[in-house]
């Protein structure tokens, strides 16, 4: 959740800085695993004990709240590391991650990060780099939050979908991803009742359709004009 999408994937890029050889010796470094989807990557409340780069897939990392209520911290995708903000192990994951599809992930421990970081001073800069990112797109949610009401932050979330994924069909713009209501809920920081009862709300007003899977944008300036309705 951002207010806009740029940005968002330089995290993606923390390894750029690497060569070829150094990206080499971090994949040795660490143990390739295979993460089917709908599995865990890691747990809220586990012990850390390093940290996981995705090299194909996509884990969405999510809070659980004492309620059960989950808010979505983000969809990290290729390129990206997770399992932080701790890096040298101790302490407890203080959110959890889950495959949204089948994921290709290098699992660095505690040990093996150490000795990177000691050894390698190009990946503790990259690794500097990646948190950097990550310290950004956090902000970015937390500014939503606390800055904007929930059919404005589900206005944005729609418009971010239709920038990232939407093609032009005409006037409108056909986002062709699923997405539940559960999940766009999560993203949003509400529930899932209150975004159906929404979503049916903007397609009465004809902002959007929806069939199936797909999203219609039929009236993007609608959306906007929630978001900047001063």
């Amino acid at each position: 959740m951002s207010e806009s999408i740029d940005g968002l994937d330089v995290g993606a890029h923390f390894l750029d800085r690497l060569s070829a050889e150094q990206n080499a010796q971090v994949q040795a470094a660490g143990r390739s695993i295979l993460v089917p989807q709908g599995a865990m990557v890691f747990s809220q409340g586990e012990r850390h004990g390093g940290i996981f780069i995705i090299r194909c897939g996509q884990v969405r990392v999510y809070y659980t709240a004492p309620s059960g209520r989950e808010i979505t911290l983000a969809y990290w995708t290729p390129g990206h590391f997770i399992g932080g903000p701790e890096i040298s192990g101790g302490g407890a994951h203080m959110w959890s991650g889950v495959a949204i599809e089948d994921c290709e992930i290098t699992a660095l421990s505690s040990v093996a990060l150490q000795k990177l970081l000691v050894q390698m001073p190009a990946f503790a800069l990259a690794l500097i780099d990646g948190l950097i990112a990550k310290g950004k797109c956090y902000s970015s949610m937390a500014q939503m939050l606390g800055t904007r009401s929930v059919i404005e932050r589900l206005a944005q979330y729609l418009l971010n979908l239709a920038e990232l994924y939407g093609r032009a069909d005409g006037d409108a713009i056909v986002i062709n991803r699923k997405v539940t209501h559960d999940q766009v809920a999560a993203m949003v920081g509400s529930t899932r009742q209150w975004v159906t009862m929404t979503l049916k709300r903007f397609q009465t007003r004809h902002i959007i359709s929806i069939e199936g899977s797909v999203i219609r944008i039929k009236r993007l300036d609608l959306l906007e004009k929630i978001l900047f309705k001063d």
